[in-house]
C-alpha cells in the first residue's frame, strides 16, 4: 500500500483501491480482473504460513477493492469521491509546502544575520590586535557554535594577516620610491647651484663649449669691453 506523509502534519493515507490491486486509475475491466487474481493468489492465507493474520487482512482488502472497481457504477462514484479527496489533499500539501518554505527562509535569514554579527565582532577584536585564540574565545562567549566559531576565527585571522602583509609591502614600496627620488633631486639641486654661481660670476654655465666660445663670451661679458678682451689675450700669451 502506498502512503504519503506530510512532515509536521497528521499522516495522510493516500492509498487507493487501484493501489491495492496494483493497477492505474484508467485500467480496463480485464486488467483489474487479472490484477485481482494475481494479488489474491499472493495473499491468500493458505499461501502465507506463519503470517496468516497479515495475509488474511490484506486478502480482505483486495476483495473489497475488486468488489468496488469491478462494478461500473460503484467505480464511478469512487472515482468522483477520490478525485475530490485528491484535490483537498493537494491543497493541503501546497499550504504545507508554502509554510515550510517561509519557515526555512526565516531560519536562513536569522542564521545569516547571526553569522554576520559574529564576523563583525571577530573583525573588531582583530582590528584591536587580538590573535586567533582570543577571537575564538570571544565568539564562544557569545554562544557561537564551536565549529562556526573556529571557522570565523581562522578566516578573520587570516584576513588580518594578509592585510598587515599588504600594508608592509605598500610601506616598503613607498620607502623605496622615495629613496629612488633622492639622487635625482640632489643632482637637480647641484646643477641649479652651478648655474646660479656661473650666472653670478658672469660665466657661462655650459662647460661643453669650445675655448673660442669661452673667450668670446668672456670678452663680451667683461665690463671694459674691447680693452678687457685685449687684456685677456695678453694674459693668455703669458701662459704660453
Amino acid at each position: 500500500m502506498v502512503r504519503e506523509t506530510i512532515p509536521g502534519e497528521v499522516e495522510q493515507a493516500m492509498a487507493t483501491l487501484y493501489d491495492t490491486l496494483g493497477v492505474h486509475m484508467h485500467a480496463t475491466d480485464e486488467e483489474i480482473k487479472r490484477a485481482y487474481r494475481k494479488a489474491a493468489m499472493k495473499w491468500h492465507p493458505d499461501r502465507n504460513n506463519g503470517a496468516e493474520e497479515v495475509a488474511r487482512a490484506t486478502f480482505q482488502e483486495i476483495k473489497d477493492a475488486y468488489a468496488i472497481l469491478s462494478d461500473a457504477a460503484q467505480r464511478k462514484v469512487y472515482d468522483a469521491v477520490y478525485s475530490e479527496q485528491m484535490r483537498g489533499w493537494e491543497a493541503q500539501r501546497a499550504r504545507h509546502q508554502k509554510a515550510q518554505a517561509e519557515r526555512e527562509a526565516a531560519a536562513r535569514a536569522a542564521d545569516e544575520a547571526a553569522y554576520a554579527e559574529m564576523v563583525s565582532l571577530a573583525m573588531r577584536f582583530a582590528d584591536e590586535g587580538h590573535n586567533r585564540d582570543v577571537l575564538f574565545g570571544v565568539l564562544l562567549g557569545r554562544r557561537c557554535e564551536a565549529r562556526r566559531a573556529a571557522q570565523i576565527a581562522d578566516s578573520v585571522s587570516a584576513l588580518q594577516a594578509s592585510r598587515r602583509e599588504a600594508e608592509k609591502a605598500e610601506a616598503a614600496a613607498e620607502a623605496a620610491a622615495k629613496a629612488a627620488d633622492v639622487p635625482d633631486v640632489s643632482a637637480k639641486a647641484e646643477a641649479t647651484t652651478v648655474n646660479d654661481d656661473a650666472a653670478n660670476r658672469g660665466a657661462p654655465a655650459n662647460h661643453g663649449n669650445s675655448a673660442g666660445k669661452r673667450e668670446e663670451s668672456a670678452g663680451d661679458a667683461h665690463p671694459a669691453g674691447v680693452l678687457g678682451g685685449l687684456w685677456f689675450q695678453f694674459l693668455n700669451g703669458l701662459r704660453f
